[in-house]
């Protein structure tokens, strides 16, 4: 995965509560199980007027001039909730968002998102709603959001913190321990060599 240290961004707004994940991508949308061609599908019942055509809502905040490029999204409380689709993840991060910024969000999309690369940072409803549109900088490794003069402060546990900083998955975050590993393994040989006799056909 890409590491994550700082961003900076102008902050999409999309301030409504309990977005679900069959908003972010509904399934119908879904017709791959990987992690690419998944964004063209993103908020498709909100960014379109007509999805199956694919015509704008000019009204959509992802549909704005000043959207283009922009890294971090703006939501209400319990972001990701609904189905645990992973592929809400996949289709945020496809379109470009690294960063949604919420007052609460849904557990198993905060799990999906910190495995994926992607940062849900939780900060109060009043504290949000004036970045809307703003340029405003995510420090990662200061756990702060800062907005010209104004800095506030996130919480995130210290291992998904670890992982996004030094871009790993679950499985690179385990090989960190390789020698450990390897060296139990070889203690338990000793101890047990007949659990590690090859096996004849």
């Amino acid at each position: 995965m890409t590491p994550f240290i700082t961003l900076a961004s102008r902050a999409i707004p999309l301030l409504r509560d309990n977005i679900d994940t069959d908003a972010v991508i509904p399934s119908r949308e879904m017709k791959t199980t990987g992690r690419t061609g998944l964004a063209d599908g993103l908020f498709a019942p909100w960014r379109y007027g007509d999805a199956a055509a694919r015509t704008p809502d000019p009204t959509f905040a992802l549909n704005q001039s000043q959207a283009v490029g922009q890294r971090i999204l703006l939501a209400g409380e319990n972001f990701g909730c609904g189905s645990s689709r992973e592929h809400a993840v996949w289709a945020l991060m496809e379109w470009g968002i690294a960063c949604v910024i919420a007052p609460s969000f849904a557990p198993i999309f905060k799990a999906n998102a910190l495995r994926n690369g992607l940062l849900p940072v939780a900060l109060s409803g009043e504290l949000i709603a004036p970045l809307a549109w703003e340029e405003i900088t995510v420090d990662l490794p200061s756990q702060t959001v800062t907005c010209g003069d104004a800095i506030h402060r996130f919480e995130i546990e210290t291992e998904p913190k670890e992982m996004l900083i030094e871009g790993l998955d679950a499985i690179d975050l385990t090989l960190k321990s390789r020698p450990e590993i390897d060296a139990w393994t070889e203690a338990d040989k000793a101890l047990r060599p007949w659990i590690y006799l090859e096996k004849h056909a």
